[in-house]
């Protein structure tokens, strides 16, 4: 796919990316075209970036497989960026969800208009969120509405968004099950022993969903939904104590044995002060006159003179 070009006679920019094709339709006018533009993740605040469609009616999620030393061969040219972008569509009320709980919390539960919540300085592409297909409509599941004459008000609602995030959780869950994805300590078996052997358990399945949903909010809304959905928080085994350590100086170390004792001179010596045993006391008070060492065998035989 091709982007916009990035200076005057630069050539445009170009990905290699697998999308639906919904993502990827042609405008309906000039000024309706595809964008790629990085917007707050929700989870972590940081820039990330996503994809509207033509006309900004739908929202997509942008992941990147990268390896190094990686290029694509596209026609008659060499692209440099070896990135292969998957591209999935996302509900964009998980990104509006970030900047309801942020109004919460600074306009003590005010009600406000949605073009008033859904701003950001640093993110300018933000309020096209609010064009999406459906927002209008289903905004009403993570808010309470107020109506005014004509315009609307809206504050965020956290019992309707833990009722609207258990049916995503649910909803994972079935997905889960239906494409028989392994959760749990059968995933962990499946590659020695026949997964079929082992059956996840409800709570595997509810638990690996919950932590799939809680990739896109924020970390205390994902705790009180694990609360909300009845599973016990997961407790990290104690630390084992640390183990003893010398303390480390800039003082340079110095031997506090003389090493030089454990010479050859110094052990011939000190195996001669060795005590002996009684067979070799015995052995040594034995005449060893005209006696022959063992050596002497296996040594070389003196030549004889002719």
């Amino acid at each position: 796919m091709r982007g916009a070009r990035s200076g005057q006679g630069a050539a445009p920019a170009q990905w290699v990316l697998i999308a639906p094709e919904a993502a990827i339709d042609p405008p309906k006018t000039l000024d309706s075209e595809p964008l790629f533009t990085k917007l707050r993740n929700p989870s972590t605040g940081e820039a990330t970036l996503y994809l509207f469609n033509s006309g900004a009616q739908q929202l997509f999620e942008v992941k990147a497989f990268h390896e190094e030393r990686r290029s694509w061969f596209i026609g008659q040219t060499v692209q440099q960026d070896g990135r292969l972008l998957f591209v999935t569509p996302m509900d964009p009320l998980f990104l509006i969800l970030y900047y309801l709980i942020k109004a919460d919390k600074e306009q003590q539960g005010k009600f406000q208009p949605l073009d008033q919540v859904v701003l950001d300085s640093e993110y300018p592409s933000c309020p096209l969120l609010l064009k999406c297909a459906d927002v209008k409509q289903y905004i009403q599941h993570v808010t309470e509405e107020k109506e005014i004459g004509s315009q609307k008000f809206h504050k965020y609602s956290q019992e309707k968004t833990l009722k609207w995030l258990k049916k995503k959780v649910n909803q994972t869950v079935k997905a889960l099950k239906s494409n028989n994805i392994s959760v749990g300590e059968r995933a962990l078996a499946s590659t020695f022993i026949n997964s079929k052997q082992i059956t996840d358990a409800q709570e595997d399945y509810v638990r690996y969903a919950h932590g799939l949903i809680s990739e896109y909010i924020p970390e205390d809304l994902s705790k009180e939904l694990l609360k909300y959905l009845g599973l016990p928080e997961l407790r990290s085994p104690a630390p084992e104590p640390p183990v003893k350590k010398r303390k480390l100086s800039d003082v340079p170390v110095e031997p506090q044995e003389d090493y030089t004792k454990f010479n050859s001179d110094n052990l011939k010596t000190k195996k001669a002060n060795t005590k002996m045993s009684a067979a070799q006391k015995a052995l040594a008070k034995v005449d060893k006159s005209g006696m022959k060492s063992i050596s002497a065998f296996f040594s070389s035989k003196p030549k004889t003179s002719k």
